[in-house]
């Protein structure tokens, strides 16, 4: 003796037995799985919630982010711009003629392999600057175009200094430090 177990079928909602091999579409009553089949899911409250969170983190992290690598670039400026001191410092201008300054590649442009930055400029200046000053111009379409920190200079004297922004000497030596905002 057979026993069928009592499906609802989804024509007219009624409760009717199914006869066994007989095809009909039904539904089946959640209380006739067994706990071991059922499949697990997220409620659309757990969606939600973890969402929310996840737009709370990207929220702060994003601008923590982009400050960092700001951070990031302008100490790399600043290495860049003392090693093209120590370049020009060390005589590799002394037989080249003033105007025809020019800094070797993988010194001309920050960071000297992938995606450039800064550009790294030398200038002549008079003696009362060192003869040379050194600049980093941050790219029209790079991600330091709009910095506070503007473009740094160093003269053969080492003076640090910052043109294109309104920077104070206390701004000056946070940019220089990689601590500016």
């Amino acid at each position: 003796m057979t026993t069928s177990k009592k499906r609802r079928t989804s024509v007219g909602g009624s409760d009717l037995p199914v006869a066994p091999g007989i095809a009909a579409t039904t539904d089946v009553i959640p209380e006739d799985i067994p706990e071991e089949s059922r499949i697990g899911g997220f409620s659309m409250l757990e969606l939600v919630i973890a969402l929310a969170m996840a737009a709370v983190l990207a929220a702060y992290a994003v601008p923590a982010y982009v400050t960092y690598t700001a951070r990031g670039h302008r100490v790399d400026a600043v290495i860049a711009l003392h090693r093209a001191a120590q370049y020009v410092s060390a005589g590799a201008f002394a037989v080249a003629p003033v105007p025809a300054l020019a800094l070797p590649p993988g010194l001309d442009r920050i960071p000297a392999t992938g995606r450039a930055v800064y550009r790294l400029d030398v200038l002549p200046v008079g003696d009362a600057g060192g003869g040379y000053e050194l600049r980093a111009v941050p790219l029209n379409n790079g991600p330091m175009r709009g910095d506070a920190c503007g473009t740094f200079v160093l003269d053969g004297l080492g003076v640090r200094s910052n043109l294109g922004s309104e920077v104070d000497s206390a701004g000056v030596d946070a940019c220089w430090s990689g601590r500016a905002a």
